[in-house]
């Protein structure tokens, strides 16, 4: 009778598990964008727009081209990152640079540590515990999860799209895991200064055209060398 009852049990777990069995993406890229508004209680007249980092992956490697503020068709720095190391990419020429030599010479620094770009944090939201669960909603033809915090002087919002497909970025880990999702937008109101900001991940399946040109460059090597 006992085995009986096992075999149910066993056959449960299994389907739990599989239906939150998680999907690593091969390839890709992420844009990191904001929006801030100046006077936001007025009107969202006063906006400026910043496309933070292009963050393209291959597998566990990520190559991060951060656009220059004021013109983002030029870029300010590559950033070459894996095994949450940081190396900058100082070469012009994205069709010659040869990573495992970057890896080799040069002295790496942690991801977190980096300067400028998408920061990369291990640390959690603050006041994570006192969060309120949102309906859900329809922001651009997606279903989000969401929930707020409001602290004294801060009211910040999130967004968590739920998929099982892993990116190898994520902003909080720990509540994509709570959620079972991946967050894919903060919304924080500042009320002393009455700045609103928006902070985006939309993530794409296509290399940027310089990653394009590194990643396809260092296969050929790889390739090669076999």
């Amino acid at each position: 009778m006992k085995k009986l009852l096992i075999l149910p049990i066993l056959f449960f777990l299994f389907i739990s598990n599989s239906c939150h069995k998680k999907i690593k993406s091969d390839k890709g890229g992420i844009d990191v964008v904001s929006n801030v508004y100046f006077d936001a209680s007025k009107n969202l007249d006063k906006i400026q727009s910043f496309h933070l980092s292009s963050l393209n992956y291959s597998g566990d490697s990520i190559i991060e081209r951060i656009p220059d503020v004021d013109v983002p068709e030029i870029t300010q720095q590559i950033h070459y990152i894996k095994d949450s190391l940081c190396y900058t990419i100082e070469n012009e020429n994205p069709g010659r640079i040869i990573l495992s030599d970057i890896t080799k010479k040069q002295v790496p620094i942690l991801v977190e540590n980096k300067i400028g770009g998408t920061l990369f944090s291990k640390e959690k939201i603050p006041n994570y515990r006192n969060r309120k669960n949102l309906r859900d909603t329809v922001l651009f033809k997606k279903k989000y999860k969401r929930f707020e915090i409001n602290s004294p002087w801060i009211y910040t919002r999130f967004y968590i799209y739920q998929t099982d497909t892993i990116l190898p970025y994520s902003m909080y880990k720990h509540a994509e895991n709570d959620y079972h999702g991946r967050l894919e937008r903060i919304d924080s109101y500042n009320k002393k200064t009455d700045i609103f900001v928006t902070l985006q991940l939309i993530p794409r399946k296509s290399w940027d055209n310089q990653a394009k040109e590194i990643f396809e460059f260092n296969h050929f090597i790889e390739n090669r060398k076999k």
